[in-house]
């Protein structure tokens, strides 16, 4: 016998910890410590007296901070910095004053920066423009030799008149791309400038660029010739004020954020009143408004009010710009400036906006009307033109403003006749809660509006946007609804319906029920379906989709509604399709508490996985196949028809029909059934009757089916082994060895390198590893009475004898060892485990002579097997992995072996010599498993342990 006899429950005893009766009284594991700290004195000599203090603490004195003693090294070297230190500190505090003061007027304020992009993908064109480029002059470029400050000056004025005399060149007939190339090169051209000490150089650059705006030849690409002018702007006037900051540096110290005029040096002063009477010297007015709004931020170095000085002189020189549309530019970039030094000021930016709507019918004058002629371009086209300047102005007057400058904003409007465009920018620029407690008022103002210049619908879908974000009154609801659609719904051309109806499908979902609902998305249907113009509106149409199952994600509900589905079959793009039913999954694994058996739910979303799932094809991403998995099984999870199983079943089968070409959707119904076998076992006890008998067999044959059409390999041997231990605990047992058989028979098929991950990895401990678990469910299998004694152990060895291992690897020796372990189990007289319901070898064969002969053949002629191999490792290469295995299989007989076998027992004694023969053996571990052999020879019946332990010599790696 090699196996030596085991009692399990009183092994199980021995090992378990020993439990301490705990009187917890106030103590609980998460309640705070208290520590209390004693000192003593202890008596002198001269016999004084001894004193104890004792104080009590929630929390000791961290002892890292006592040994500082309050002084952090960190600290002491930074203090004793270098220059280059200092220097890139006060870099660090600037950056973090710019910050600061970009951030004056709250997170809430949309920045300029977010809305450039878009003015530059919005108004393009195809025309050819020019461009003045700057192309330098000799003129005044020799060295003054006098001292004269006169003469500097004059010189100085020469050079800026040098521009205005022809120092120019002019690009005709360019592309929008070379004319934002040649705007990227002059911006360039002012760093470079700057940075090489050229400063009037620079100043005539900016002055060039800023007399660009007053060129309206091309006149829809103005807003975004405004954007790449301003850039350029905004450059110049961040480098004069660094300029002027690093002169008021006392000793490598920066000036505080807050800083007063006191504080700044007479040298920054001059020099900052110089720039600003350089620029007083410009003679047109547009290059001057502009250049000095850009260095607007350095007043704060001349006086505390030159600020507020110099805003209501800048507003009241815009009044001398002719054209409307540059004048109104010039008062959005006066706004923007304003915001960013001077947020406070809301007075003038109030009157920059008051001065526009005095001049505002100079739109229609006859000055413009016939630029517009020679440029051929429409009215309601040149309009648009003024909304990027006027949201802006709009949106700087309307942050944090108080609710009445939105009443009278809107009395001004009603004096100039509601004009739609300004009526626009009110409602995109004032809070949401004020436009939509106005509503009634504003829909008013919209019916009564001139609709030729700009048109209704923009206005209702600038209302609804509104109201996408705030409440309106809750009696006015309907009205407006009503009001709103009366007009979207008469639109003829299908992407202005559109655009309007995305946003007012989110106001009728939010504040109506699926009536509604439905009576919207019909309306979008019989708009959209003529001439196929759905094709055109997909981005929309999936907006709308989004909204409505954002606010209807009771899914019952949903697809009562009657004409979502018919909305859906407007997506006939096969990638749009998808998308949307993506979403949809999406929103109900989300949404979806309690599972459901609702036949409408049912049908809808199988239709909507059969669409996703037939999507797939042979270029599809496996993260795309990963993600539609993901989806269809959460719906598959999601289906319960409760006790009634058969129905269950029915739904896997019909799923596994839709889905079959993606694989995890299969693993998913695989481990769906197997869990319905066992939900009928748990219902009936373990104890079935034929019916339920037959239907567990049902989904046996389901899984035995289906698993054979899996690619993964490895997938494939873990089910079998799974729907095995399904079938063996539902007491079908031919169909628990039929998936055991499975598994054994595709272990030769298994390769030596499969994909992790993307990677190539060897296959060999995830074998090791199935094995394992394979050989634990193995003990607990009955023989079949046709087919031998442990015909599937001895199966199993067949084929792994027979698989081709990597030659460096000792897998094959390892399972060989964990072998053992299972016969050693198969000869107690009883499991340790079992299955509820099946006999295992232990009751079949009662511990028969016969029975236990077969397993001792199996044993030595394993253990033959691994004798073997550790003999072909004694070549010196492989002498490490030698006295490991040796090791390894020394620890397998002594736990599982009977050592008063002699032949076993010597056994032991040579693979320990040999685990230590060539010095690679881990002398704690020998040190530590010798104290275990001691330790076991003092337990009963464990006596001959003590003569092992004597027979098993410590040697030294000398």
């Amino acid at each position: 016998r090699h196996a030596r006899s085991r009692n399990y429950v009183s092994e199980s005893e021995v090992c378990k910890l020993e439990s301490v009766p705990l009187d917890f009284g106030d103590y609980h594991p998460l309640k705070p410590i208290t520590v209390t700290e004693s000192k003593t004195k202890k008596m002198n000599r001269k016999g004084s007296t001894s004193s104890t203090s004792s104080s009590s603490s929630s929390s000791m004195m961290d002892p890292l901070s006592s040994v500082l003693d309050g002084s952090d090294p960190l600290s002491l070297f930074a203090a004793a910095a270098d220059p280059v230190t200092t220097t890139a500190a006060m870099d660090s505090t600037r950056k973090k004053r710019d910050k600061d003061d970009s951030s004056a007027v709250g997170s809430d304020f949309e920045p300029w920066s977010s809305k450039r992009g878009e003015i530059l993908a919005r108004y393009t064109t195809t025309e050819k423009l020019s461009i003045n480029l700057y192309m330098g002059s000799e003129k005044g470029k020799a060295p003054t030799t006098g001292s004269a400050v006169s003469e500097k000056v004059r010189t100085r004025l020469e050079e800026l008149d040098d521009l205005e005399e022809g120092s120019q060149k002019e690009l005709l007939n360019l592309t929008q791309q070379d004319y934002m190339n040649r705007i990227e090169e002059l911006n360039q051209s002012l760093k470079d400038a700057w940075s090489s000490d050229q400063k009037v150089k620079a100043l005539k650059i900016v002055i060039q660029c800023s007399k660009l705006l007053s060129d309206t030849t091309v006149i829809q690409f103005y807003p975004s010739k405004f954007v790449l002018i301003t850039d350029i702007l905004d450059t110049f006037g961040k480098l004069v004020y660094e300029r002027i900051l690093s002169m008021c540096m006392d000793n490598r110290i920066s000036l505080p954020d807050n800083f007063s005029p006191e504080s700044v040096n007479d040298t920054a002063k001059e020099t900052c009143l110089n720039w600003f009477f350089k620029i007083a010297s410009i003679r047109e007015l547009i290059p001057r408004f502009y250049v000095e709004a850009a260095i607007l931020k350095c007043n704060k170095f001349l006086s505390k009010t030159g600020i507020s000085e110099c805003l209501p002189r800048l507003t009241s020189m815009i009044r001398g710009i002719g054209d409307p549309l540059v004048a109104v530019y010039a008062r959005a970039y006066l706004c923007r400036v304003g915001m960013e030094v001077a947020p406070q000021l809301k007075e003038s930016l109030n009157k920059n906006f008051f001065d526009f709507l005095l001049t505002f019918k100079q739109i229609h004058g006859d000055t413009v009307q016939n630029q517009l002629v020679v440029q051929c371009v429409e009215i309601p086209l040149y309009l648009t033109l003024y909304s990027p300047a006027i949201d802006w102005i709009l949106q700087c007057i309307a942050y944090r403003a108080p609710e009445v400058l939105l009443t009278e904003m809107m009395e001004r409007c009603k004096k100039l006749g509601n004009n739609a465009l300004l009526l626009n920018s009110v409602m995109s620029a004032f809070r949401a809660e004020f436009i939509a407690a106005r509503s009634m008022d504003f829909i008013g103002m919209i019916k009564e509006c001139d609709e030729s210049g700009f048109p209704k619908h923009l206005l209702f879908r600038s209302l609804g946007l509104n109201l996408a974000l705030a409440d309106p009154p809750e009696n006015d609801r309907l009205q407006i609804l009503n009001e709103a659609w009366k007009v979207i719904t008469k639109l003829k051309n299908p992407q202005d319906y559109i655009n309007c109806a995305e946003v007012w499908v989110e106001y009728t979902c939010r504040h109506f029920t699926k009536r509604e609902v439905n009576t919207v998305l019909a309306d979008v249907i019989k708009h959209m379906t003529p001439d196929r113009a759905f094709e055109d509106a997909y981005p929309q149409l999936q907006s709308i989709i989004q909204k409505v199952i954002t606010y209807i994600y009771d899914f019952s509900l949903l697809f009562s509604v009657e004409k979502f589905l018919p909305f859906l079959d407007m997506f006939q793009k096969e990638s749009v399709r998808v998308e949307v039913c993506k979403c949809i999954m999406e929103s109900f694994i989300k949404h979806q508490q309690e599972s459901t058996k609702d036949p409408v739910i049912l049908n809808a979303l199988l239709h909507i996985c059969k669409t996703m799932h037939d999507s797939v094809n042979a270029l599809t991403l496996e993260d795309e196949k990963r993600m539609l998995a993901a989806l269809i099984n959460g719906f598959i999870k999601m289906v319960s028809f409760g006790r009634d199983f058969e129905q269950q079943l029915s739904f896997y089968v019909e799923a596994r029909s839709m889905f079959c070409n993606l694989e995890p959707v299969l693993v998913q119904l695989i481990h769906s059934v197997n869990q319905l076998a066992m939900e009928t076992r748990k219902v009936m006890k373990g104890n079935h009757s034929r019916k339920t008998a037959a239907f567990v067999r049902a989904c046996v044959a389901f899984c035995f089916i289906t698993i054979p059409s899996l690619s993964s390999i490895f997938t494939r041997l873990n089910l079998y082994l799974h729907s095995g231990q399904v079938a063996l605990a539902n007491q079908c047992l031919s169909q628990a060895d039929a998936f055991f058989k499975a598994a054994v028979s595709l272990v030769p098929e298994v390769p030596r390198m499969i994909s992790v991950d993307g990677k190539m990895r060897p296959s060999d401990a995830f074998l090791l590893e199935f094995l394992c678990n394979f050989f634990s469910t193995l003990l607990v299998v009955p023989d079949h009475p046709e087919q031998g004694v442990l015909f599937l152990v001895r199966g199993l060895l067949n084929v792994i004898q027979d698989y081709t291992w990597e030659d460096n690897s000792d897998d094959k020796i390892r399972i060989y060892t964990n072998v053992l372990h299972l016969l050693s189990a198969m000869t107690q007289e009883a499991y340790i485990y079992h299955v509820d319901k099946v006999d295992s070898n232990d009751t079949l064969y009662g511990g028969d002579s016969k029975f236990l002969a077969e397993i001792n053949k199996l044993c030595e002629t394993v253990i033959a097997q691994i004798l073997d191999h550790l003999k072909t490792l004694g070549k010196e290469e492989t002498l490490k992995r030698q006295s490991q295995l040796a090791l390894y299989f020394f620890n397998t007989i002594l736990a599982h072996g009977d050592l008063r076998n002699n032949k076993l027992n010597q056994l032991s004694v040579n693979l320990w010599n040999l685990a230590q023969k060539h010095g690679f053996a881990d002398t704690k571990t020998m040190v530590k498993t010798l104290e275990y052999i001691k330790r076991r020879s003092k337990q009963p019946e464990m006596s001959h342990f003590t003569d092992l332990a004597l027979r098993l010599p410590l040697q030294s790696r000398t």
